[in-house]
């Protein structure tokens, strides 16, 4: 028997699962916020398409215009993620599925595709490499590390807003900028709270419910942001040990 990819669809959507939640009962009320933000941005071109079978290996992207993120470009295709992960590793299903969204946005009449990374690799990021190989290129940076990279159709790039690269803020005090998109995200925010109440840290929450903030946020930005002291720090998801070794908290 072949496998197949499928795409989410208001149809569909209720009853598959997200790849990168599948089994975990701690993100139950995660996948549950995911698919609703997901219902909402499925009407504006967003796509999620997974292999199907019970794993972690799929591609979303989405209209740049309709991405949450605070990146600037006409007539482009994002990739939020693209993750193949486990025993599917090795198969070719990460090169079906970037082909499959360079070939969409040929197809929509797109002037290219792009993504966030960096220059060495970092969790929740996709890998420059990869993406070198298929004809991306650095478009435009934000702090030391991070890259925007476009593979363009005719030229024009996209590039990161003015806000974004400042990569600090005034507070002083541990603050998250969040969206529900990712399902491990609701977990995450759980636990940090937990663990600053815990140890009466202030703690500042930030939100980030509507295209208009996602494009304004003060940092790069792909759905979680950590700043501490002013200053960004991750973009990693965290956890209780994530926080003592990261922050010394």
């Amino acid at each position: 028997m072949s496998i197949q990819f499928i795409n989410l669809t208001i149809n569909n959507i209720d009853k598959e699962h997200l790849c990168c939640a599948i089994s975990d009962k701690k993100h139950k009320d995660g996948v549950f916020a995911k698919k609703e933000w997901l219902k909402e941005r499925i009407a504006e071109g967003h796509v999620f398409r997974k292999l199907d079978e019970k794993g972690k290996i799929f591609i979303e992207y989405a209209p740049l215009e309709k991405a949450w993120v605070p990146i600037i470009g006409d007539n482009y295709l994002y990739i939020y993620c693209l993750w193949v992960a486990g025993s599917f590793k090795g198969k070719g299903y990460a090169k079906q599925l970037i082909e499959y969204c360079i070939n969409d946005a040929k197809d929509k009449g797109k002037y290219g595709v792009c993504v966030l990374s960096s220059k060495k690799k970092k969790p929740f990021l996709s890998e420059k490499k990869f993406f070198m190989k298929y004809g991306f290129e650095v478009a435009d940076t934000a702090g030391n590390d991070y890259e925007l990279l476009a593979l363009s159709f005719n030229g024009k790039k996209p590039y990161f807003s003015e806000s974004a690269k400042k990569m600090k803020i005034k507070n002083k005090e541990f603050t998250i900028y969040y969206t529900l998109q990712c399902p491990y995200i609701s977990n995450c925010i759980k636990e940090v709270k937990e663990y600053c109440n815990k140890n009466n840290i202030p703690l500042n929450l930030i939100a980030v419910d509507s295209l208009e903030k996602s494009k304004n946020i003060p940092c790069i930005f792909n759905n979680y942001a950590v700043f501490y002291n002013g200053e960004f720090e991750t973009n990693h998801l965290l956890n209780e040990s994530f926080l003592k070794k990261k922050f010394n908290l």
